[in-house]
């Protein structure tokens, strides 16, 4: 859905400007809050009027808000907390005790909604952002330390912790180091297009030795089709003796029968 916003909200934009929404966050959230409308055809011919207001309304309170947002800007609080061996926190630090570690401090009444921050669970040093207006926004160190060890102890444990990302980083680059130069090492030892081709009776090479099993063949054939000739001839040979040596058995008994009346 489209929505006319009437008051500048964080992360979506200004009062003034048409934004499209889902439908939940329109209709159960902007329009009941009083920060959007729908956006229609009448209400559109209001957007000039309404932008022409805020961005006065916007001025004002920059000017008004300047000296808290000098105040808060750069701000570090000091959270004493307990926590595992891992550093893990036995609960969370909130936005709202945030803000009211910011009244005690400093005497200055926020928001909890005004805060953005996720709830942080681990020892160590976060950034988190104080919400004064779209164009001022304060950041603040949120220090979590042990109860036990001042707040210097969780700056040195991000001393230590890049120092382990740094030795970590620069094994990384060593293994990476050693990866590239066995890769390049085995791309040598593979056969080039023209050996592969070689190999498989295409290449170069091989073209040029066609040509002798061509000359070779002949002489081979030629040799085969004479001692095919010679096998032939001594076949025929040994037909026709055979066929000499065979006498016919009726001939002979006529030839015996004429000597007898003879």
């Amino acid at each position: 859905m489209e929505v006319l916003l009437l008051k500048d909200v964080y992360k979506l934009g200004m009062a003034g400007d048409v934004k499209r929404v889902a439908d939940g966050y329109g209709r159960n959230f902007l329009i009941p809050q009083g920060m959007a409308m729908l956006a229609t055809p009448g209400a559109l011919t209001q957007s000039d009027r309404i932008r022409s207001s805020a961005q006065e309304q916007r001025a004002r309170l920059n000017q008004e808000l300047t000296a808290v947002f000098e105040e808060l800007n750069g701000l570090q609080l000091n959270f004493p907390v307990k926590a595992g061996e891992t550093g893990k926190l036995y609960g969370s630090v909130t936005t709202e005790m945030i803000s009211q570690a910011i009244m005690e401090i400093k005497g200055i009444e926020l928001d909890r909604s005004q805060i953005v921050s996720e709830p942080l669970r681990s020892l160590g040093v976060h950034t988190v952002s104080a919400r004064l207006t779209l164009d001022l926004i304060a950041e603040l160190t949120v220090v979590l330390h042990r109860e036990e060890l001042p707040p210097e102890s969780a700056f040195e444990q991000i001393v230590e912790e890049e120092e382990e990302l740094g030795t970590f980083a620069d094994l990384q680059a060593e293994l990476e180091a050693e990866e590239a130069e066995k890769l390049a090492e085995d791309e040598e030892d593979l056969p080039t297009d023209e050996e592969e081709l070689a190999e498989d009776g295409e290449g170069p090479a091989a073209a040029q030795e066609e040509p002798a099993e061509d000359v070779e063949e002949p002489a081979i054939e030629g040799t085969g089709q004479a001692e095919q000739g010679d096998l032939g001839g001594d076949s025929g040979a040994e037909g026709s003796s055979g066929e000499e040596r065979e006498v016919d058995p009726i001939a002979q008994e006529e030839e015996v029968e004429t000597d007898e009346a003879s």
